[in-house]
């Protein structure tokens, strides 16, 4: 009885430890399986842009940035207004400044555009190397406060293409795998319809390689160089208002005598342009004269009308015509 009795507390104990280690063991599993899920989320690289309006020195190359675990891809470009009172000498100084920072850097056009008298505003675009790019950043940060300047704008614009990198990658390389599995089994096709499938899938492989090949140096091309851009405003100062000066006889005598000599200037003018227009006037004029006094001539010799008779018929008195008187009454 007491044998049995111990059995059952040896087994009780057994599967109680059983359990136990069971429960251990889950529990450790989830903490594994959260450790594992969590961290490629947090570890993995997003494609991101940050606009970022910064103003004066104190601004910093690495505005915009973001942390990740793995190679960072960046696409960065700068846009820096500035207000100079000779914009053509600052960029002039700016352009001799980048050449000799980065000698791989490369001028994208340069543009002057005239807003005053000898006054230009000037912009100028710049392809600079990314391990450049912080030195020309924090350069044109401060740029203006150190060369009696004012800084109107620095904007920098960041975009994360680390994602699209890493795919763009990782595409091309299966790609790539299929390509040589593919002539492989061209090689070994022995009928011409596989023959013609495998030659069909190769060529959709090979067009859609040479696209993500594009691409990719495309992001090389946008990850290795950032633009700046750069923009160089005139000062304007506005002209003073001159004082009215005071009434002065003799410079209105002057102005007067000025007024006079240039109205007879202008009547002489006239005179000597109608005198030498004369030898068209003249001769019209003068045939004007000879036909009117021709007429004139001719008036003069047609013969007068017969009127007198019925004038003096006209002028006659005429009797008087008898005036009918009505019969008296008689008388009584």
């Amino acid at each position: 009885m007491s044998k049995r009795r111990w059995t059952r507390w040896g087994i009780a104990a057994g599967v109680a430890l059983a359990l136990v280690v069971l429960t251990v063991l889950a529990g450790c599993g989830a903490s594994n399986s959260n450790a594992s899920t969590a961290g490629p989320n947090t570890g993995a690289s997003s494609n991101s842009s940050t606009d970022q309006s910064v103003y004066g020195p104190a601004a910093t190359a690495g505005t915009g940035q973001s942390s990740t675990s793995g190679p960072q891809y960046l696409i960065k470009t700068l846009a820096v207004s500035m207000t100079f009172s000779d914009t053509r000498a600052t960029a002039t100084d700016l352009q001799h400044w980048i050449a000799a920072t980065d000698p791989r850097s490369s001028s994208a056009g340069v543009t002057y555009q005239e807003q005053a008298t000898n006054r230009y505003q000037i912009t100028m675009t710049f392809s600079v190397a990314a391990s450049a790019y912080p030195q020309v950043f924090s350069y044109l940060a401060g740029y203006a406060q150190t060369h009696h300047g004012t800084l109107n704008n620095l904007h920098e614009s960041v975009q994360d293409v680390s994602n699209d990198y890493v795919d763009t990658t990782s595409r091309l390389k299966n790609l790539h795998t299929e390509q040589d599995r593919l002539l492989a089994l061209l090689s070994q096709a022995k009928s011409l319809s596989d023959t013609l499938a495998i030659e069909q899938r190769l060529t959709d492989v090979e067009g859609q390689i040479e696209q993500i090949e594009a691409h990719l140096n495309a992001l090389n091309g946008q990850t290795t160089y950032y633009m700046v851009t750069i923009t160089l405003m005139p000062f304007y100062t506005a002209a003073p208002d001159s004082p009215s000066a005071p009434w002065n006889p003799g410079q209105t005598f002057h102005d007067a005598l000025t007024a006079a000599l240039g109205f007879g200037q202008g009547l002489v003018s006239v005179l000597i342009w109608l005198a030498t227009f004369a030898i068209y006037v003249i001769p019209v004029v003068v045939i004007f004269l000879l036909v009117r006094r021709w007429r004139r001539a001719r008036a003069a010799e047609r013969p007068a009308p017969a009127i007198a008779p019925a004038v003096a018929s006209a002028a006659a008195p005429s009797p008087p015509a008898a005036v009918s008187q009505p019969p008296s009454p008689p008388t009584s």
